[in-house]
């Protein structure tokens, strides 16, 4: 069996997405028990000068699925719109892009490895291929978000173990 460009992103980015999703179904919960307006968590950072836990769950959207976009269409650019301020529309951009990762047609994205692809923020310019793109700069950015979410949830104190934060492993079945 050869490893392919889709093998190396997409069940990967499937995992984490899903247990990002449960994260913020414990966040919820936690709200609920603790009696916190959700907003305020939505709202929480690990420090003044990082963006809130919103944000950082948007992110992984934007770097799973909105890095494969951008690579179909040449170019990548963060999106600067607005984060949900509530769990449900959080939920919402999640459950959206695990539905893009599950339709992903296997071929299709292993011939974007070769794409010619930039990343392009303000007067910033960087050139990639598809497949460096997807590998070295939005999956580590993918990672990133995650990892800060998990954090700030723990953090507010949010009970959260690092099953929590790896989701269902792929298994031999």
């Amino acid at each position: 069996m050869s490893f392919s460009l889709y093998d190396a992103v997409v069940p990967s980015n499937l995992q984490i997405m899903g247990a990002v999703d449960a994260l913020l179904t414990k966040a919820e919960a936690f709200c609920v028990e603790k009696g916190k307006i959700e907003a305020d968590l939505i709202d929480a950072r690990l420090a003044a000068d990082m963006l809130p836990f919103g944000y950082q769950v948007k992110c992984c959207a934007a770097h799973s699925v909105g890095g494969i976009e951008g690579v179909r269409a040449g170019s990548f650019s963060p999106d600067m719109s607005p984060w949900p301020t509530n769990f449900a529309g959080l939920h919402g951009i999640l459950q959206t892009a695990i539905a893009s990762l599950k339709a992903i047609d296997r071929e299709a994205f292993d011939a974007l490895a070769d794409t010619d692809t930039q990343f392009a923020f303000g007067e910033t310019r960087m050139p990639f291929t598809g497949a460096n793109f997807l590998l070295s700069f939005s999956q580590p950015n993918f990672y990133f978000h995650a990892t800060t979410a998990y954090a700030i949830l723990r953090a507010q104190g949010v009970k959260l173990g690092k099953r929590d934060f790896m989701g269902m492993p792929r298994i031999k079945r």
